[in-house]
């Protein structure tokens, strides 16, 4: 008998060394990492807590009822702490107890009280009374929390009321916004205005879950090609013009489509000189003038006149002699614009001097095939097209203009220019000059209004952007703003500044929505602009003054050496800049990556908003990645509501200091090929830059979630009416599961007259409906890739509303790659 004792203990002596091992361990690694966040100023929490494991770890194989006690007096504290700490947040909560929940249901089981039993049977029953006790208290705490959400506000938005005559160029003139798009979509964001928004109203709340695929097309242009860089992206959002779908590829590749069937109607695919040194590959959209037979007229800021309403074709025609009247316009990645025939798909070559195209790298200073080019569709005016682009990032000191040109609409001559470096001279320059190296460019989407005259221009920075020791007088005045420039002159008419001396990459992202505002008993047209940290700044289109109240808040100083901050940054009144973070707010899988990350913020420097670059590593937060980037918001005329997406990720951006202008630092040993560039090495610059999102060793995000949200919010009264948490993490985590955290978006909403807006750009894989008037979710449809674009809507041949996404994902995000362009309606009736 003695030797079947022996055999029956030694399972459980087993099982609790095992135990008290793994327990120890837990308790060495928070004990450790704790005592080390100490030091550096944080928590004693977690110090703590390894203590009490490695009590607990040394007193469970002794048996009886203390090791237990140990443990469940650690995870009293633990709660105890966590609900100080965060709150019923269940995240945040979830962090900080799920290793302590498992450990402790296990210390539960029946295996476990026998071998203590067999040991010693003293106190067992009430230590494990306690520790259930706790563990309960434990999981009532999660469920109480698991559906409530700290951030989320509720609201509801009031029906449009009857809208006051639209605002008027002058005193005398006749109304001068342009009505909303209705069947067709005939500029990137709607129309010029950049409001996207449609007058369709067929899908409504009511019977937006009946949406059904109505056709689904494939492009054939997939991401992985030779020479691709990394964010090769699928961002288009097409344009229907009568009868007719036009989109664009990441590859240049021009479509039309049957906009009713989905059919290809035609493609053109230009010759794309190769190599190309991309940082992005993408084409965002197209361009479209109606040609001069029905083109509106347009007031000049001398002297307005009557503008005529806006005709739609019934399908674009070529004109007389085989040449175009109605025009398409591509940008292309090596620097070229390209006017097509929207009938044929064949080059305009009256356009370009019998070319069919412009070439935008004409007195360019430090010319390098793909260190300049066009992602962005251009402004169509009555007699102009206005162009920017993109410039190389982070590269070197010795990049191209950031120049804004305007080119005749009908020959592509050039009409003026408006160079931030030599702001005054906007007449055509001449043959044998450049334009100024290295000056703010403008990648993102442009809007105008012809009855007043101007252009609204968001503009970058002058590279690099996190080092401005050297930057010049015009990058320092028109950097990081909203420009806006005379049509007829191009001149300066005025800038807007939304961020002083910028040295975190908070160039303006966003096109502007322009929205005539009823506030009291005045209509003001105004214009209302996104940025990366959060702002919507309301401004008056007339003369770029506040409408929504902005100050200057005192900003963080001691930039690095040979540069130097601004003192104060503008803050509007209207913002959804995410709160400082705190050490409260780390966050991970478990309590062990949370630790992590609590010790790498205490590492960091970090002193809120606008922290400056440094040599130790900053903590830049909201990232470059934005509030908000190029997919803007949507904006409803009559409920005077915009839509928006904003997300919060935190980045951590590390100056190296450079020795010399050729050693590579932050790019490994060898120089990327000509599709990726040497970036963030900043030759010429003192510092090259390490950036990287602010992440656990699992890779989540180093903040707690929710990282994405959408928002209503009133424009007339600066009010964020609701907000609600968006997305889940479904494809986003190694197991497809559909927690509800929310996530960011990269693409814009789109807003109707029908009440519901539609958005495509999670990083989960759905195309979403929400009821405008409180943000509810309606309706949502699985994509087979990443829908990282803005949708569109229109009216069909067949009198239906169509609602049309592109899904290709997006290289740098890790969505799924594809070429899929989708159509939704209602049923057939």
């Amino acid at each position: 008998m003695p030797d079947a004792t022996a055999r029956l203990r030694a399972p459980s002596s087993t099982l609790l060394t095992v135990t008290a091992v793994v327990i120890g361990l837990a308790g060495l690694a928070l004990g450790a990492a704790g005592a080390w966040l100490v030091v550096l100023g944080g928590s004693w929490y977690y110090l703590a807590a390894g203590l009490g494991l490695i009590l607990a770890a040394v007193l469970l194989p002794r048996g009886g009822g203390a090791g237990l006690w140990a443990y469940a007096l650690v995870v009293a504290f633990t709660l105890a702490w966590a609900l100080w700490e965060v709150g019923l947040d269940w995240w945040p909560l979830a962090a900080r107890g799920d290793v302590f929940f498992v450990i402790g249901v296990f210390l539960l089981t029946p295996w476990v009280a026998r071998a203590l039993v067999r040991r010693n049977a003293a106190g067992v029953a009430p230590a494990r009374g306690f520790l259930g006790v706790v563990l309960l208290a434990f999981l009532l705490a999660a469920v109480v929390s698991w559906t409530r959400d700290p951030t989320r506000v509720e609201g509801t938005v009031p029906a449009p009321t009857t809208p006051t005559a639209p605002v008027a160029a002058a005193a005398g003139a006749a109304p001068a916004s342009p009505a909303p798009p209705k069947e067709d979509w005939t500029a990137y964001g709607g129309n010029g205005m950049g409001q996207r928004y449609s007058a369709l109203d067929q899908i409504t709340p009511g019977n937006v879950g009946q949406l059904q695929e109505a056709w689904h097309f494939r492009t054939g242009d997939v991401r992985g090609q030779s020479g691709d860089p990394e964010e090769t992206t699928f961002e288009v959002t097409p344009l229907k013009i009568g009868d007719r779908l036009f989109l664009c590829t990441p590859h240049q590749s021009v479509v039309a489509l049957n906009a009713t069937t989905g059919e290809q109607l035609w493609r053109y695919t230009p010759e794309i000189r190769r190599p190309l040194a991309l940082q992005h590959l993408t084409c965002r959209g197209l361009s479209y003038d109606p040609g001069s037979a029905v083109r509106p007229a347009v007031a000049s800021a001398a002297s307005p006149a009557a503008p005529a309403a806006p005709a739609t074709p019934a399908s674009p025609a070529p004109a007389a002699g085989g040449d175009c009247d109605a025009k398409l316009f591509m940008p292309t990645a090596d620097g070229r614009v390209i006017a097509l025939n929207p009938e044929s798909g064949k080059p305009c070559m009256r356009f370009g001097g019998g070319t069919g195209q412009i070439d935008l790298w004409k007195n360019m200073p430090n010319v390098r095939p793909g260190a300049y080019y066009s992602t962005s569709p251009v402004v169509v005016t009555r007699s102009l097209i206005i162009v920017g682009g993109t410039v190389l990032d982070n590269v070197s000191t010795k990049e191209t203009s950031g120049v804004i040109r305007a080119f005749d609409i009908d020959t592509g001559a050039l009409v003026w220019n408006w160079d931030s470096g030599n702001p005054e001279e906007t007449a055509p320059i001449a043959a044998d000059r450049t334009y100024t190296a290295n000056s703010p460019n403008s990648w993102s989407i442009s809007s105008v209004d012809e009855a007043l005259g101007m252009v609204y221009v968001p503009t970058g920075n002058q590279p690099p952007d996190q080092w401005g020791g050297k930057r010049t007088e015009g990058a320092e005045r028109y950097s990081s703003s909203v420009v806006a420039l005379d049509l007829a002159t191009g001149r300066v008419r005025w800038s807007f500044q939304t961020v002083h001396h910028d040295l975190w990459d908070y160039d303006v992202p966003s096109q502007p929505s322009l929205v005539d505002l009823r506030i009291g008993n005045e209509t003001v047209p105004a214009l209302v602009q996104p940025t990366k940290q959060g702002e919507l700044f309301v401004l008056d289109r007339r003369d770029g003054k506040p409408v929504t109240k902005v100050h200057e808040r005192p900003a963080p100083q001691g930039a690095a050496e040979g540069d130097h901050t601004s003192l104060t940054q503008p803050v509007s009144e209207l913002s959804f800049d995410p709160p400082p973070l705190t050490p409260a707010d780390m966050w991970g899988g478990t309590v062990f990556d949370q630790l992590a990350c609590r010790i790498a913020f205490h590492r960091l420097r970090y002193e809120g908003r606008y922290t400056p670059p440094s040599t130790e590593g900053s903590l830049i937060y909201p990232g470059n990645f934005g509030v908000f980037n190029w997919g803007g918001i949507a904006v409803d005329p009559e409920r005077q509501l915009a839509f928006t997406t904003p997300a919060s990720l935190a980045f951590v951006s590390k100056l190296i200091p450079r020795k010399d202008d050729t050693s590579l630092y932050v790019q490994g040993k060898s120089r990327p090929n000509d599709s990726l560039p040497a970036l963030n090495e900043n030759f010429g610059a003192p510092f090259a830059v390490q950036l990287s999102a602010f992440t656990s060793v699992l890779g989540l995000p180093c903040q707690a979630p929710p990282w994405g949200h959408v928002a209503g919010a009133d424009l007339r009264t600066g009010r964020v009416v609701w907000k609600h948490k968006n997305g889940t993490v479904r494809d986003s985590s190694p197991l497809p599961l559909p927690f509800a955290m929310g996530v960011p978006s990269l693409g814009g909403p789109v807003m109707t007259a029908g009440g519901v807006a539609f958005l495509s750009g999670t990083l989960d894989y759905y195309m979403r409906a929400y009821d405008v008037a409180n943000g509810k979710e309606l309706w949502r449809s699985r994509l087979p890739a990443g829908g990282q674009a803005t949708p569109m809507t229109y009216s069909g041949s067949d009198g239906r509303q169509y609602v049309v996404v592109a899904a290709g994902g997006h290289g740098s995000l890790g969505t799924r790659t594809g070429d899929h362009v989708i159509a939704y309606a209602l049923p057939k009736r």
